[in-house]
């Protein structure tokens, strides 16, 4: 256990809740877009990613220009179809996570990494502000070698402007998209139903160059 009694250590396989197969029932549509919340989304690109408290992590990519659709949901852990108090538990390994479903034609997966990058500190561990607890780690999420590349690239352009800000190394786990699992429809959309329910997102306030990225 670490500070204040949450987990600060990912379960292995063995240690973890054992879940259930059936699947979280969701919404049909998105409160604020009024697209589908899950779908095919032909001709659409998506990004998957964790960066703390996954509420207003998902307002974040909600209010970005080109995006139709975003949800959130648990991934990187090890428990199927876990529920919120699992998860926070500490007992499934899995960490808060936001998908994101975007038009190439109007934004670019570049785009979607800069909002990612200043929308948290993806330098804190197990941990986003007062937020702690496995759930609560960063993580990029990547679909395919382009969007590895991209990611990896844009983490390296970003350190270097963290280091000169003063800001220790980056912790975001960057590996390919694993299984998502839906969070409760309560989740979905939480600060559209709730706006003056709880944030807990908080940058660094250092600026993610897209052009470099690119480069």
């Amino acid at each position: 256990m670490g500070l204040f009694g949450k987990k600060m250590e990912i379960p292995s396989a063995r240690e973890a809740l054992p879940g259930r197969a059936e699947r979280m029932p969701i919404p049909a549509a998105h409160v604020v877009t009024g697209e589908p919340i899950d779908g095919d989304f032909e001709g659409c690109e998506r990004i998957l990613v964790a960066m703390g408290c996954f509420w207003g992590a998902e307002r974040k990519f909600w209010e970005a220009p080109g995006v139709i659709s975003t949800s959130v949901g648990y991934v990187a852990g090890h428990t199927p179809n876990p529920t919120y108090e699992e998860v926070c538990s500490g007992l499934t390994g899995h960490t808060e996570a936001v998908r994101a479903i975007f038009d190439p034609s109007v934004t670019s997966y570049e785009e979607m990494l800069r909002v990612f990058w200043e929308s948290h500190d993806p330098t804190q561990g197990m941990r986003q502000g007062n937020d702690r607890g496995t759930q609560y780690r960063s993580g990029l999420y990547y679909y395919d070698e382009h969007q590895k590349e991209l990611a990896l690239r844009s983490r390296d352009v970003f350190q270097q402007k963290l280091s000169e800000a003063g800001y220790g190394k980056i912790t975001t786990e960057i590996q390919a998209a694993p299984e998502y699992y839906f969070a409760e429809a309560y989740h979905q959309q939480y600060l559209a139903k709730n706006p003056n329910g709880y944030c807990g997102l908080g940058g660094t306030g250092v600026s993610c160059p897209v052009g470099l990225v690119e480069g």
